[in-house]
């Protein structure tokens, strides 16, 4: 996993502000050998479509303030969402 400890709790941290949830971290950080690439991160939520997506965008806005300029993909989804990404997310994220 390509993340550094303090960014690992700086976005724990954000995922239980704004929605109380376990975050995952998917897609090309997850290779040790792999260089670049952005950060993608999977939260799953019950709160609905408008709020799901107010508080995506102020999590996003926290994490570039404390990381830094960076390639941030938060996708953010009900527990029953059924998208493509979602599925590859839930069967190959990391919990953080």
């Amino acid at each position: 996993m390509r993340l550094s400890e303090q960014e690992k709790a700086v976005i724990c941290e954000a995922a239980r502000e704004f929605f109380d949830a376990p975050v995952r971290l998917f897609g090309s950080r997850l290779d040790d050998a792999g260089k670049g690439g952005d950060i993608d991160l999977f939260i799953e939520s019950d709160l609905d479509a408008a709020e799901l997506e107010r508080r995506r965008i102020a999590m996003l806005g926290r994490l570039y303030r404390r990381l830094g300029d960076r390639r941030i993909d938060l996708v953010v989804a009900a527990p029953t969402a059924t998208l493509p990404i979602y599925e590859a997310a839930r069967r190959t994220g990391v919990p953080l």
